[in-house]
């Protein structure tokens, strides 16, 4: 079974003008906001991922009103994971399997994914989403304001080399085990120009030429023998980042490993955190966060609206709160400078 190319999904699935400018401009604060030009704290947070396309455009509506109502202090994109990774087995994603019933129905989940990221910058909501299958990346890049390289692939040097060949800010996670330095090495990769092979627009295998991504930046999410957000781990992630002569800069993820795999204790990563913002660390760029409309996850064939179908995540109204109370301790870090 031949997939449309990535040109025929986006002839029939276009981004308007609107929607093509709003992405470059969310590109830009994002940049920005990793020079420090833009002092405001960067928050990713949504579904661990996008199974309901009618729930997750409810979720991303009630988000761009926060994100509206904190604009002052943070800058919001919401997480929109359409592709799933596995440690083993289990559902891989609204691309591979849309319908949820292990079908692998690849042609409507291109359809589905792209309407609905195309449809989250038609809201003016920006998008951030992880990079994992190479061959999709041409079908979704130009609907992304934000990529990453997850804790399973910030090791693989296709990643690495795709990562330097985005044109947006990239995150890489440190590996499930726990190691911050492939995550480092992954942003020196990534920084650089390399020449690869990669699928253009029509499908061809082609010669890629990268310019090199100077917005590369590590995640640290924790590991399988536990979190890794605390202070000391934080400044010492900072100080190899010096030594590799990388810019001093990470996002913290405080779900999987920061939250033992369980979705409540988010709260106790994000309020370590944002103390040691209110501390003075201008180094940390801000914190993901995993939420849903409602509290927890439920197993495949989903029965309950609103929740998630594979990590646990927040409710949207405790994840409100919580980032809501940054505006304060974000006006005492602005006074250490």
């Amino acid at each position: 079974m031949y997939l449309s190319t990535p040109y025929e999904l986006k002839s029939e699935i276009p981004l308007s003008d609107i929607a093509h400018s709003f992405i470059e401009k969310s590109r830009k604060t994002l940049i920005n906001i990793l020079e420090g030009i833009d002092r405001r704290l960067l928050f990713i947070i949504g579904p661990c991922s996008i199974h309901n396309i009618k729930e997750g455009l409810q979720f991303a509506e009630k988000l761009k009103k926060l994100s509206e109502e904190m604009a002052d202090t943070c800058f919001i994109a919401m997480r929109a994971y359409v592709e799933k990774p596995r440690t083993q087995r289990g559902w891989k994603g609204l691309v591979h399997d849309p319908h949820l019933n292990g079908s692998g129905d690849l042609a409507e989940g291109l359809v589905k994914s792209r309407k609905f990221l195309v449809r989250l910058a038609e809201m003016g909501i920006p998008a951030a989403t992880e990079f994992l299958t190479p061959h999709l990346v041409p079908y979704i890049e130009d609907t992304i304001s934000w990529g990453c390289i997850g804790a399973r692939t910030s090791s693989s040097q296709i990643h690495r080399l795709l990562a330097s060949n985005l044109a947006m800010p990239v995150g890489f996670k440190n590996t499930v085990d726990g190691n911050i330095e492939s995550a480092i090495h992954g942003v020196a990769v990534a920084s650089y120009s390399h020449h690869f092979m990669h699928l253009d627009d029509y499908g061809k295998l082609c010669r890629v030429e990268s310019q090199g991504n100077p917005h590369a930046h590590v995640v640290l999410r924790g590991s399988l023998t536990g979190p890794n957000y605390d202070e000391k781990t934080v400044l010492t992630t900072l100080g190899k980042l010096g030594e590799q002569e990388l810019p001093e800069r990470v996002l913290i993820d405080c779900s999987h490993g920061n939250s033992g795999g369980r979705y409540y204790e988010q709260k106790e990563a994000f309020d370590s955190v944002l103390m040691q913002i209110q501390g003075g660390n201008r180094h940390i760029l801000g914190m993901m966060l995993e939420s849903n409309l409602e509290e927890g996850k439920q197993s495949i064939p989903a029965q309950r609206e609103g929740i998630s179908v594979t990590d646990g995540c927040l409710d949207f109204s405790t994840m409100a709160e919580l980032i809501s109370s940054v505006s304060s301790s974000r006006s005492i870090s602005l006074t250490h400078s």
